[in-house]
């Protein structure tokens, strides 16, 4: 894909998400609402999380034939590593708006975190044991 067609392709994702956040997750009711000086800077997290959607939606695309060219891991564990990365740019989006969705929720809480966090830190280490892999295998 070119780098034309990338940059397009990540706009427009970013933009959609944006757009489509408070349909699919309305903020809670009763839940707390931001003071005119702190909406701004909820404003530029969520364009950042878009983006990061926007990113992860390339890679999703364009990410594993580049991956799959590494001849420096094993074919499972640059899967892994591509389903890692892959989830590292894209949960950012959903993680966040669950959390305003959910409002005061304890029980909901537990399941945003266990879903995102647990899973972020399991993405980190596997990717981490892809990069020390295909270094150490590199420098043979």
């Amino acid at each position: 894909m070119s780098k034309i067609k990338a940059a397009s392709l990540i706009i427009v994702i970013t933009a959609l998400s944006f757009l489509v956040t408070p349909k699919i997750w309305p903020m809670a009711a009763g839940g707390m609402r931001p003071t005119a000086m702190q909406l701004p800077f909820f404003i530029l997290l969520s364009v950042i999380e878009s983006l990061s959607f926007g990113v992860g939606v390339w890679f999703v695309i364009e990410g594993k034939k580049v991956l799959s060219a590494q001849a420096a891991a094993s074919k499972k564990l640059i899967t892994w590593a591509y389903l890692a990365a892959a989830w590292s740019l894209l949960s950012w989006w959903p993680h966040d708006n669950f959390h305003k969705a959910n409002g005061e929720n304890l029980q909901g809480l537990i399941y945003i975190e266990y879903g995102f966090h647990v899973t972020l830190i399991i993405a980190a280490t596997i990717l981490g044991v892809f990069f020390i892999r295909v270094l150490k295998n590199s420098k043979q």
